[in-house]
């Protein structure tokens, strides 16, 4: 059949679907619809475009990340989840990485009063349990694709931005997937690296509380999180510090304001896991329509 193998691919994709929904509600999360657009979106330094359209006399972002949304939806609930539709417009030669779309599905999650700790031993869990369930699910699917899931054990191994940049250079990121057979978390990014939401270490100036997950065998990031921050005067601050607009934030600044509680959480991409898990070249091959960094859509 012309198309047995996207169908398998697709197969996968449902099942990490379902097992990362049922793993979630099983730990109590409640699951939010997505944020489409928003007044404000997550700023993401790095080099990607904002996708933007004017409705009702006002500017709208095609969300990046419901980064905000989650710190605001904690306030109604402990644990939250959504499977997040996000646009980021990556340079052209991004495309050629096998790791970017620039719009693609994010599993974002939060947990109101949880430290970096707890919401490091829940991404374990649930990345294992997706694993398991993928494993015993698509049997049929796996062996046609010709992947062979790997098994791993918690905790997995953890280094620090420091010393993994000290040993592996500026490419620390793609050198350490390579190298590893088991997943490994890099914790304790510098401030200047990460974004104003990221908490800082109380007794460790100028070290965030967050964490980057890389799979093992060259298949790179995972999942990014960490605690965030949540006083009003802290965020102020820290988006002074990053030479960023305070107006452009006035929306979150008014809700810290309002009173934001502590919290933590992660996104881990969809089609990055199922890349993983299924042993694909490239992310596009994940979607029936990709949405490639400089190449042109079909349909």
């Amino acid at each position: 059949m012309a198309y047995e193998r996207e169908a398998a691919i697709l197969k996968v994709t449902s099942e990490v679907l379902g097992a990362a929904r049922e793993f979630l509600v099983c730990e109590g999360f409640v699951e939010l619809l997505p944020v489409i657009l928003a007044p404000v979106t997550d700023p993401l330094r790095h080099n990607t475009d904002r996708a933007i359209i004017q409705a009702y006399g006002e500017r709208w972002h095609l969300t990046r990340s419901m980064i905000f949304h989650k710190q605001a939806a904690v306030r109604v609930c402990d644990k939250i989840f959504s499977f997040s539709p996000n646009i980021r417009l990556e340079p052209p030669e991004r495309g050629q990485t096998g790791r970017h779309l620039f719009e693609f599905v994010q599993l974002d999650l939060e947990v109101r009063n949880a430290t970096r700790d707890d919401v490091m031993d829940l991404g374990e869990r649930l990345l294992l349990h997706i694993m398991e369930k993928v494993r015993e699910r698509c049997r049929k699917e796996l062996e046609f694709l010709g992947r062979k899931l790997p098994s791993f054990r918690a905790p997995f191994p953890r280094i620090t931005y420091t010393e993994a940049r000290h040993r592996y250079g500026e490419d620390f990121e793609e050198r350490l997937s390579a190298e590893m057979e088991t997943p490994i978390w890099i914790v304790d990014f510098p401030i200047e690296v990460r974004e104003f939401y990221d908490r800082e270490d109380p007794t460790r100036p100028g070290v965030l509380l967050d964490m980057d997950l890389l799979y093992p065998q060259g298949y790179g990031e995972a999942l990014s999180g960490g605690e965030r921050e949540h006083r009003q005067d802290r965020i102020l601050s820290r988006i002074k510090f990053q030479g960023l607009d305070p107006e452009a934030y006035a929306s979150l600044l008014s809700l810290a304001g309002e009173g934001i509680p502590p919290s933590a959480g992660f996104g881990i991409g969809i089609e990055r896991l199922v890349r993983f898990l299924a042993g694909l070249r490239h992310v596009a091959e994940t979607r029936l329509f990709p949405r490639v960094p400089g190449v042109p859509a079909v349909l």
